[in-house]
């Protein structure tokens, strides 16, 4: 989505007006996604501050960054039609609006007290213990949607500890990896079910009002996105394609994902591996050709999607 300000009949109202008129005519993926960010740019304290009046917390609305950064995230979330790309932008450009360490998704599956959930990180080795965690945990799903519904289906923040689930294993991973912070939106039905729950677990004190307001704003893309992910998933035969993929990756190119799945630079790599930085950027590069991606952040998700990657 390119947004353009350069028309006249835009310069004489402010950032968050511009953003909603030009969101007026946007292809988004559907009308209520449209409406909800229209009204929340446009409006002018966000919900939450205004009335909780939180002083410490409150703002006066997105600056001329923040807009530009949400639009960017919008945007992004467009882009999303595989558990790769799904990856990228959470834990890549989506960290710019809410930090955070791990993010939990939630979906109904069909039963309205049965969900299935997946889990993303960039901190933690074995990223999918925190979905696992959240559903095996039987006291976390109920406690916050229930939270999250006498709330008026509003964002809400908490530290783990003040929760009914504290000395629970969900709240022992998120421990683990000292996330003990956690914001948690969601979307529901006409009917008031919920249909999918979105877990943001950050370090603590990192997490405001201002946070809560971001969530609201980006939950239904995100809903979107991951609705997408899991019926191109159902859809598209993978077992041909990850047995090509694996064959195609050699062991040191894996070893190298590994590294870079761990943040490390080409020079850190080189010299833990007792190669050239030139080497590394070659394999690097090899690596983002066979798996047809553009980026590290993408060759890692893709690697993890694939299951390639040992972590």
């Amino acid at each position: 989505m390119n947004l353009d300000f350069s028309d006249r009949s835009l310069l004489s109202t402010s950032p968050r007006e511009k953003v909603a008129m030009q969101l007026s005519s946007a292809v988004l993926p559907y009308t209520t996604e449209r409406a909800s960010v229209e009204s929340s740019l446009i409006a002018t304290d966000p919900p939450e501050l205004a009335e909780e009046g939180n002083a410490a917390n409150a703002t006066p609305g997105l600056n001329d960054l923040e807009v530009e950064t949400l639009m960017l995230n919008l945007d992004a979330s467009l882009r999303v039609y595989e558990r790769a790309h799904f990856f990228s932008w959470t834990q890549g450009l989506l960290q710019s609006l809410i930090r955070h360490e791990v993010l939990i998704c939630a979906l109904r599956n069909g039963d309205p007290q049965a969900m299935r959930a997946d889990s993303f990180s960039m901190v933690a080795p074995e990223q999918a213990i925190f979905g696992d965690m959240f559903l095996r945990d039987a006291s976390v799903v109920p406690n916050l949607i229930k939270v999250w519904e006498e709330r008026g289906f509003r964002p809400m923040i908490c530290d783990v500890g003040d929760t009914a689930f504290a000395r629970g294993p969900f709240a022992q991973e998120l421990e683990r990896v000292k996330a003990t912070q956690i914001l948690a939106h969601g979307t529901h039905d006409g009917e008031g079910r919920v249909t999918s729950f979105f877990t943001f677990a950050s370090r603590p004190g990192l997490l405001v009002n201002r946070h809560a307001y971001l969530a609201r704003l980006v939950t239904p893309f995100l809903h979107s996105a991951w609705v997408r992910t899991e019926f191109s998933g159902r859809t598209k035969c993978n077992d041909g394609v990850l047995a090509e993929k694996t064959g195609k990756i050699t062991a040191r190119e894996q070893e190298i994902l590994r590294w870079v799945y761990f943040g490390k630079s080409n020079f850190e790599i080189g010299a833990i591996l007792d190669i050239s930085p030139l080497t590394v950027k070659n394999h690097v590069q090899k690596i983002l050709r066979k798996l047809d991606v553009v980026n590290r952040a993408q060759a890692v998700g893709k690697a993890l999607e694939l299951r390639i990657l040992k972590t």
